[in-house]
């Protein structure tokens, strides 16, 4: 008998091949197959189609199947279109089920921390866990995530917490700061004890960053509406415009310039290509090119919202951000849940009342008053290395002490094994 060296998969996932492929969960975004035929309008959706979930619902899941559009299906109609999605749905589900007892941490984050939820709002959970000393030898990888199936809970094994911390990740940040938070173990407490050590004027580039690679993508998203509203009036036209035409007047429009003219025309011809691609993956289009784009221009059926309908859900989680980080960088303290005038702005954001454009210059404008809080706060230039360090290493040799005792609890010998490697 021989041991099988690891791989990324089967040295978590041993027996692998005994697994029911319709047996595991299957997270969001998994790509499957679906495995029953369907009529849907009239239209035949034949078995052996590929789809990817895009949400758990009423038992079952709502798939976006290529070409058709969303349809919900039961778990045992659909299964993992590849093994690799499968050993990781099931190395997910397994890590779960065998680690949820180890959480030391955790807190009620998104809309619900922050004073915005609606009756449709999810409650999204973060937290943290702490691997048991035996997990944390031999050859196997230990989960770094723990997430469930639907993916609103998450949690951040301990030291990817304190590594992100002390990069400010304004994730990490929310969850050791935010008022709900709870310690579910002595471990937890001492993050919490400790969580000043990560808070320094790091948080201005961290939550900086992240609030500017949102807005770029907010105003990335209105272009390409106004582009596709502007393309979808083409076509209307008689007659309707080649795509070469169609590609040199959306090239003389786009703000995205090239090295040439050629150059623009080559991205303008990406970009329709793009388009019917996107619009025949949502099942809005009967053919998937610029002929079922024409027919579905000139058919006036289901659209999406055009750019001045346009109200990303990230949006008012912009402005949110950034006055987060200002009000974090003056005084010192966070203040999470917003309140007064700022917030009843937020929510009238959040129910699509305010257009994008005005969402956009609100952000910009705020942009030099947390440039400004930046240059005046009396936070630390960098985070506390040494405490962080300190923290670490006292969290291992609890850890190993609660292994050696054999202390009652998950972390104890006696607790949930850890994976072993395959031997063939």
């Amino acid at each position: 008998m021989t041991t099988r060296l690891p791989t990324s998969t089967d040295a978590r996932l041993p027996g692998l091949a005994q697994v029911d492929p319709r047996s595991v969960p299957l997270p969001h975004g998994t790509e499957v197959t679906v495995r029953v035929e369907r009529a849907v309008h009239g239209r035949r959706v034949p078995q052996g189609l590929v789809g990817r979930v895009v949400r758990a619902r009423d038992g079952g899941f709502d798939v976006l199947v290529t070409g058709v559009g969303e349809l919900w299906y039961a778990r045992d109609e659909l299964a993992p279109r590849r093994e690799g999605q499968l050993a990781f749905a099931h190395r997910r589900e397994a890590a779960w089920q065998a680690l949820f007892p180890c959480r030391v941490l955790e807190a009620t984050v998104g809309s619900r921390a922050w004073g915005l939820a609606d009756e449709g709002s999810d409650t999204d959970v973060r937290g943290a866990f702490a691997l048991p000393f035996s997990w944390t030898g031999g050859l196997v990888d230990a989960p770094e995530d723990l997430v469930s199936a639907d993916g609103s809970s998450t949690y951040w094994n301990v030291p990817k917490l304190v590594h992100q911390a002390l990069r400010a990740d304004p994730n990490t940040l929310e969850l050791l700061f935010v008022p709900s938070v709870r310690a579910l173990d002595e471990v937890g407490q001492w993050l919490l004890d400790a969580r000043q050590a990560f808070v320094s004027k790091l948080l201005f580039g961290s939550f900086g960053r992240y609030a500017l690679s949102q807005l770029e993508k907010l105003s990335a998203s209105q272009r390409l509406a106004e582009h596709r509203d502007l393309v979808l009036a083409w076509l209307s036209e008689e007659p309707a415009p080649t795509f070469e035409v169609l590609a040199a007047r959306l090239a003389a429009i786009s703000a995205r310039r090239g090295a040439d003219e050629a150059d623009d025309r080559h991205q303008a011809k990406l970009y329709l290509k793009q388009l019917y691609r996107s619009l025949w993956d949502q099942g809005l289009l009967a053919s998937n090119d610029l002929e079922g784009l024409t027919h579905y221009a000139r058919a006036g059926g289901r659209r999406p919202p055009d750019a001045r309908g346009l109200r990303p859900k990230n949006a008012y989680n912009l402005l949110r951000l950034i006055e987060l980080a200002r009000g974090w960088l003056t005084s010192g303290t966070p203040t999470f849940e917003a309140t007064g005038a700022f917030r009843d702005s937020l929510l009238a954001i959040k129910h699509g009342e305010v257009p994008l454009d005005d969402v956009l210059r609100a952000a910009r404008e705020r942009a030099p008053q947390l440039e400004a809080a930046h240059l005046a706060s009396a936070l630390p230039e960098q985070p506390d290395f040494v405490a962080a360090d300190a923290l670490l290493r006292r969290v291992h040799e609890e850890l190993a002490r609660r292994h050696v005792v054999n202390v009652p609890g998950p972390w104890s010998r006696s607790g949930t094994p850890p994976p072993q490697v395959e031997s063939t």
